[in-house]
């Protein structure tokens, strides 16, 4: 197909424009996600090729979408040959960069041309806009707006071409009747001024990249040839580079090994508006969580952690005590995530439960503690957020009715409000003054599921101690919880743009 020929790549199409530039003629530059080409894009388009000689669409790669799960709908490949077959463009071009600021740049178009909708940067959340209207001024460009009738392509892949099943439509049908893009965007912004400290273990995650070349010649052992490695902050180290996005400020409390420490690492991997504090475990590495993973499918094949799992000794312990003593009562909000890798004993235990801060608690069931620990090792908590397989061996009920499970916990830990997480089920969400709360999962692809539930606990912690509807607290937990599975290990953390993007273009 002819049409095919106005793909370019990014430099290619620097090197097609520069001649006609020469020749007087005048580039005109759209840009933008395209995901389901509709008229209100071609009236667009057509407006825009009036203001000069030649168009240039660039379109944003699928890899930064940011319009929630299971988008975009079209690749970006199919995306740029629907482009390609209107008349009124002249040249397509996938996007490298996050943004159009450093395409303008290369281009160099006479004319930045956007939509009515965008006229005012004020609505613009991201800042996108001004940052592309400053790139387009450093090259002598003019911003244009074009004037026409408006549609929203999330609106229309939301109602001919869902993503979703039937219930799951259902659900947001109703949700978004009860709630506008507004109401969840100012329940987030909220959370800014929340002074939040992190309690938890520091873990690296490693995941080792290898390629399968077959049996062994002499054993019955899989030989797999190493690929490459990829390392992350996890554990608390990752919760609180989720929550550095929502709060000005956060503080996280935990140990390093005294030995292979890795301070380096772990102080590079978090934000700048991170305050760390550790205390360093006498005999002990920093934790190391190696996983070697088939690089084809992203299975994980073998788990070989690195860590001394008993408990801090007395000095380490008074170490963390007096800090936990001193500092605690500076914050509105304690999260502590309790991997039960030695950090958190009962000493540290009862100094939490007697704090003031809003207190919020998640334990985790992980290869080391299977059994062995459980949400009852805390009397009392304000939210509690674990899987729905943690409640079930706390309280040894493998097929109990959840719900009773819930109000039971619920009853024994002085009525916190409690979010169950449920996989592919959605979760339940619990308050004693509203009863329950459900909502489906939005993940339809998952990578991984490593750092979900801290991705889902950091977040839902703020939102619960903001006392946000409990329908809210689940819509936002299940979203973030989407964005976590669809990443391997905590390679990057929430980011609140992707995060109020995905939500506007949910509830259209």
């Amino acid at each position: 197909m002819r049409h095919r020929n106005k793909i370019k790549s990014l430099q290619e199409l620097s090197e097609v424009l520069e001649p006609l530039r020469n020749d007087a003629k005048k580039i005109v530059h759209c840009h933008g996600v395209f995901d389901l080409l509709h008229v209100g894009h071609i009236r667009y388009l057509e407006q825009a090729k009036e203001f000069g000689d030649i168009l240039v669409v660039t379109l944003t790669q699928d890899h930064y979408v940011n319009k929630g799960p299971n988008r975009p709908a079209f690749t970006e490949h199919l995306r740029a040959e629907s482009l390609a077959a209107l008349e009124c463009v002249d040249y397509v071009a996938v996007n490298q960069w996050p943004t159009a600021v450093e395409t303008i740049r290369l281009l160099k178009p006479e004319f930045y041309v956007k939509g009515s909708d965008y006229k005012n940067s004020k609505d613009d959340i991201t800042g996108k806009i001004r940052d592309e209207e400053n790139s387009v001024h450093s090259i002598g460009g003019e911003i244009r707006f074009t004037e026409d009738i408006t549609f929203s392509s999330s609106n229309l892949i939301n109602s001919i071409i869902p993503s979703f099943n039937d219930e799951t439509n259902r659900y947001l049908h109703d949700f978004r009747r009860k709630y506008s893009p507004d109401d969840i965007h100012n329940q987030i912004e909220n959370l800014r001024d929340l002074k939040v400290m992190v309690i938890g273990e520091a873990i690296i995650d490693e995941y080792v990249h290898c390629e399968s070349m077959g049996k062994s010649g002499k054993e019955s052992v899989l030989v797999m040839k190493y690929l490459s490695k990829e390392r992350y902050a996890g554990g608390a180290l990752a919760i609180a580079n989720h929550l550095s996005d929502f709060c000005d400020k956060v503080t996280l409390l935990s140990y390093l090994g005294d030995e292979k420490t890795e301070e380096d690492f772990v102080r590079n991997r978090l934000a700048d508006n991170i305050e760390p504090i550790f205390v360093y475990k006498a005999e002990s590495p920093t934790i190391t969580k190696r996983r070697f993973v088939d690089s084809y499918s992203l299975n994980k094949l073998l788990g070989v952690y690195d860590l001394n799992g008993e408990p801090l000794n007395g000095d380490d312990e008074n170490i963390f005590c007096d800090i936990l003593e001193e500092r605690s009562q500076e914050f509105d909000v304690i999260i502590v995530a309790d991997y039960d890798h030695g950090l958190i004993t009962p000493k540290i235990v009862d100094i939490l439960e007697n704090s003031k801060p809003f207190l919020s608690i998640n334990t985790q069931i992980n290869a080391v503690n299977i059994g062995f620990h459980s949400i009852s090792k805390y009397d009392r908590a304000d939210y509690v957020c674990i899987h729905e397989g943690e409640i079930r061996l706390d309280q040894r009920s493998r097929k109990g009715e959840l719900r009773d499970l819930v109000r039971d916990l619920a009853t024994r830990m002085n009525d916190p409000s409690v979010m169950i997480t449920r996989g592919s089920n959605g979760s339940l969400f619990y308050r004693k003054e509203v009863g329950f709360t459900t909502c489906p999962a939005f993940a339809v692809s998952i990578v991984d599921r490593v750092g979900a539930g801290d991705a889902v606990l950091a977040l839902t912690s703020l939102m619960a101690a903001k006392k946000a509807p409990s329908d809210v607290i689940n819509f936002v937990g299940n979203l973030v919880g989407a964005d976590a599975v669809s990443i391997v290990g905590n390679e990057r953390s929430i980011d609140r743009i992707k995060l109020l993007k995905g939500i506007a273009s949910l509830m259209k």
